[in-house]
């Protein structure tokens, strides 16, 4: 018995077939929707269902990156990661925070 042929199955396959004629609107999503791209695999929490310290530490890591480079567009990718791991909800509450100064992970300043 042969194995089955695993790269048919890949998610980046999905867009191989060509598409019909898109409005603008319709290519931009698309455009969007073929770039976006989830946090990669991160061996600390391989087997936790919980992700929520996947997250607290994506969105630390993005500020260890700010508070060492002071260089907001190179850690921009950083930010993505930890803004696609992590609830709005908590992003949001956590830029408020540091913003007020009462965050309590880590400090830019």
């Amino acid at each position: 018995m042969t194995k089955p042929d695993i790269e048919a199955y890949k998610l980046n396959k999905i867009f191989t077939a060509p598409v019909g004629d898109l409005s603008a609107e319709q290519q931009e999503l698309l455009n969007e929707v073929k770039a976006t791209r989830t946090t990669p695999r991160d061996n600390r929490f391989a087997g936790a269902q919980n992700q929520a310290n996947h997250c607290w530490n994506r969105y630390n890591e993005w500020l260890v990156c700010l508070k060492s480079t002071k260089d907001e567009e190179g850690c921009k990718n950083m930010r993505n990661f930890a803004l696609k791991v992590c609830p709005s909800l908590w992003t949001n509450k956590w830029d408020e925070e540091r913003d007020e100064g009462i965050y309590p992970g880590i400090k830019t300043d």
